[in-house]
């Protein structure tokens, strides 16, 4: 467990450099990021470079000790280049090109800046591949973010006909796939296909679905040509990428099957500003974030990273880019970073080592002020590497609580809700956050990972957010695991082209569980119908199922005209509605214990994590609260835990939950 910094030596006096270097060996801080924004100040000129200012950034930071991640600067290419090549920019679904004046403005379906980008990592790596202090590699940066994974150019038009062709053969094959004898939309070949934008209503969903996996592997093509460059040059150092927060826009599954560790950019109180959470919630976690939404994306990036998972850039003050932005409350920048080391983090790195008085970020804040003085995310930070030799640092063992995550299942339902408010990424979400406030640890598992089986093998509760098409070999995983499952509606209600089965939902998971989903609704909010669990009673909200149930299926909860709410076979049940978040605890409670799990409700605000023999405890609540715990020997803290607070203990009797 150890604390980076990302620092732009170009952004200051070289005069400071040794002075800052020396500060963050000071700290605690043991590597830095560098580099991703540098490509005009290395190559100002086509074919003029000017290296020697990053090379003495990186023998200065080298020489206080410390290790440095290199990123390769592909998500900034320069003015000169956009002039050579405007057909590299990205197009909107507008048809006007994304100018340059910011960041990411390039398409990922051009060739040409492809060779480019190929040319920039090639030329650092040959240069910096073997460098002693350089450990790792980030490529590029943020992939996707500012709605720049699907671009509508010319480029990603012809591509796309080409991944079209590659994925259906024939256009025969095709026009089937698509249903598109439905208003007479047959294509004679692949160059008559389109990118789906500009009709005068709903486009096909298949080709709109198509297209988004089409997008998605061009972000995977991408990351992959930078990849085997580094393998090549900079042999038996780690390469990255830092994905984002609440981002589905491509399959971050695929992109990490080429890395070596994957990273991620925590920044809680822009998510909780710029998503979905109630003006309630926003109030009352105001200067925290929500208690499980770096849990979230932690448990989501540790389960597709090869190596121990990083925090590339962790907030460290207020943020800029959200519409409202509030400071973190003291004690907030420690408790999310010894929140990352509990789930498993191998780095928190600080974004970033100074506030810039300049530029779009100026007033994003840093470990320190513009004027060279420690911030109070800097302050915190040096408390937690003092900290870290009290804590030792233990493997990650197995949650006995799996969720199941897909990112074509939000694209699914995305281009087909049928209900305006029906979100696959807040329900998986809310799923994840009732299951921690019942104390349980949770591993979040890829639906197309080819480990799943062994995952789920070793589950005793396995839950199954929406999830419209069932990928191949998920069912038989499911059928081997010995845990509770839980599947939530629309589970099966598509097929890969976004068809309704022929059987009708759910499809394949009949084989689990013996119904029919003969007919849906959704339901505008303030639409709440009761439901009848027999001992207590609850509320269907946002979507409804009327199902019909074979004779192995038992009917657990029924809504006021009698037709099943919740089904139960043996091991699985079936949620025929999306329920009320108390109700939904109910179930998921229910479904624990009959795993042989014991949720728990923990105080409001406190979060529990284990990590080997470590039991870490959070307290993201204003309020001073108490846990219950076995005896422990106390690291940090104890079982009175300070608003904002951390609790550390070496707790091997601590029953895995």
């Amino acid at each position: 467990m150890r604390l980076g910094v990302c620092y732009y030596p170009e952004h200051w006096p070289e005069a400071w450099w040794a002075e800052d270097a020396k500060a963050m060996a000071g700290m605690g801080i043991a590597q830095v990021r560098i580099g991703e924004f540098s490509w005009a100040r290395i190559e100002p000129a086509p074919g003029r470079f000017e290296w020697g200012w990053l090379d003495r950034a990186i023998e200065t930071l080298a020489a206080a000790g410390l290790k440095i991640v290199l990123c390769t600067p592909t998500t900034t290419p320069p003015k000169w280049l956009v002039d050579a090549d405007p057909l590299m920019l990205a197009v909107g679904a507008d048809g006007r090109p994304r100018r340059f004046g910011s960041r990411r403005h390039y398409c990922f379906s051009s060739d040409s800046y492809l060779e480019q980008a190929q040319r920039i990592t090639r030329l650092f790596a040959e240069r910096y591949g073997r460098h002693p202090a350089v450990v790792a590699w980030q490529t590029d940066n943020e992939y996707g973010c500012h709605d720049t994974v699907v671009s509508y150019s010319r480029n990603a038009v012809q591509r796309f006909r080409h991944w079209l062709e590659a994925r259906y053969g024939t256009i025969e094959r095709l026009n089937e796939a698509w249903g598109n004898v439905f208003w007479s939309m047959e294509y004679l070949d692949f160059e008559a296909v389109d990118a789906p934008f500009g009709a005068v209503t709903e486009l096909n969903p298949a080709h709109r679905l198509d297209f988004r996996r089409f997008a998605s592997d061009e972000v995977v093509r991408f990351n992959r040509a930078q990849c085997r460059i580094l393998r090549e040059l900079a042999p038996g150092r780690s390469i990255l990428h830092n994905f984002m927060l609440l981002f589905t826009e491509f399959d971050a599954y695929k992109v990490a099957a080429d890395l070596d560790a994957v990273a991620w950019d925590s920044y809680p109180l822009g998510a909780l500003e710029n998503f979905w959470f109630s003006p309630e919630e926003k109030r009352r976690w105001l200067r925290t974030g929500h208690p499980d939404f770096a849990g979230f994306h932690h448990d989501l990036y540790r389960g597709m990273s090869r190596q121990p998972f990083w925090v590339m850039e962790q907030q460290p003050g207020a943020v800029n880019w959200a519409r409202w932005n509030p400071s973190p409350a003291p004690g907030m920048v420690r408790l999310w970073t010894w929140e990352a080391f509990a789930h498993g983090a191998d780095v928190v790195s600080y974004f970033r080592w100074r506030q810039a008085p300049f530029g779009q970020e100026q007033m994003h804040a840093g470990l320190h002020t513009p004027d060279r003085r420690v911030a109070q995310g800097g302050v915190e930070a040096a408390q937690v590497a003092q900290e870290l030799a009290r804590v030792p640092d233990c493997p990650m063992g197995p949650a006995r609580t799996v969720l199941v995550f897909d990112y074509e299942a939000r694209w699914m339902i995305q281009v087909q809700p049928q209900g305006a408010d029906f979100d696959y990424l807040r329900q998986a979400f809310e799923a994840y956050s009732t299951l921690r406030g019942q104390g349980l640890d949770v591993d979040i598992a890829g639906s197309r990972d080819p480990g799943l089986a062994a995952i789920l093998a070793r589950a005793a509760l396995v839950v199954v957010p929406s999830l419209p098409a069932v990928p191949p070999g998920l069912v038989a995983a499911l059928q081997a695991s010995p845990a509770q499952i839980v599947l939530f509606p629309r589970c099966g209600s598509k097929e890969d082209c976004v068809r309704i089965p022929a059987d009708l939902p759910p499809g394949p998971l009949k084989g689990l569980v013996d119904i029919r989903v003969a007919r849906v609704e959704s339901l505008r909010p303030g639409v709440r119908e009761p439901v009848d669990f027999g001992g207590f009673s609850g509320e269907v909200q946002t979507w409804r199922e009327c199902l019909e149930t074979g004779p192995a299926a038992a009917v657990e909860a029924r809504y006021a005209d009698g037709s099943p709410a919740v089904v139960r076979q043996g091991r699985v049940r079936y949620l025929a509605g999306c329920f009320d978040a108390a109700t939904t605890a109910g179930i998921l409670a229910r479904s624990a214990r009959d795993g042989g799990l014991a949720p728990e409700a923990l105080p409001e605000g406190v979060r529990v994590r284990r990590r080997g023999d470590l039991l870490f405890a959070f307290n993201y609540s204003g309020q001073p609260r108490t846990l219950q715990l076995p005896a422990a020997d106390w690291l940090l803290g104890g079982n009175e835990i300070a608003p904002q607070g951390v609790a550390i203990a070496h707790s091997p009797e601590a029953p895995p939950r």
